[in-house]
């Protein structure tokens, strides 16, 4: 069981225009397993215009796949959904869709884009936070 886990780390970091006023930024915190493919974890999207979706809390899960991409080495998709709440006058919640795409180098860094509840975020950077540290788990 414990080889299931062989090589697993922890990637942090940002997918979006950070600075840019207004963007939305989706803020990263994934378990990377390549043995298994398999990536899972939490985005935090926020966005500095005060609205229903300035704050969004999505757990997802995805996938993590060799690339051969040049300086791209990785593919990652990720997919989760949220509660979405309707704003006034209007009343009621549902489940929204999330969904980003990456194609980053071994230390997370690249480019992608990422779509929730009527909006889509495409060629952003992605970039790693802080350095990446593999744990053995």
């Amino acid at each position: 069981m414990a080889d299931l886990l062989a090589g697993a780390y922890l990637a942090k970091g940002t997918i979006g225009n950070v600075g840019t006023p207004g963007a939305p930024i989706a803020t990263f915190s994934l378990v990377v397993v390549p043995s298994q493919h398999t990536v899972t974890g939490t985005v935090i999207i926020t966005q500095a215009v005060s609205g229903p979706d300035s704050h969004i809390v999505v757990q997802v899960k995805g996938k993590i796949y060799a690339a051969g991409l040049g300086k791209y080495t990785q593919l990652v998709s990720l997919q989760g959904q949220y509660v979405h709440s309707v704003p006034p006058p209007a009343i009621g919640s549902f489940l929204a869709e999330f969904n980003a795409h990456l194609a980053i180098d071994n230390a997370w860094n690249g480019v992608g884009g990422f779509s929730y509840w009527r909006h889509t975020v495409e060629n952003v950077p992605v970039k790693a936070v802080n350095a990446l540290k593999e744990q053995a788990v």
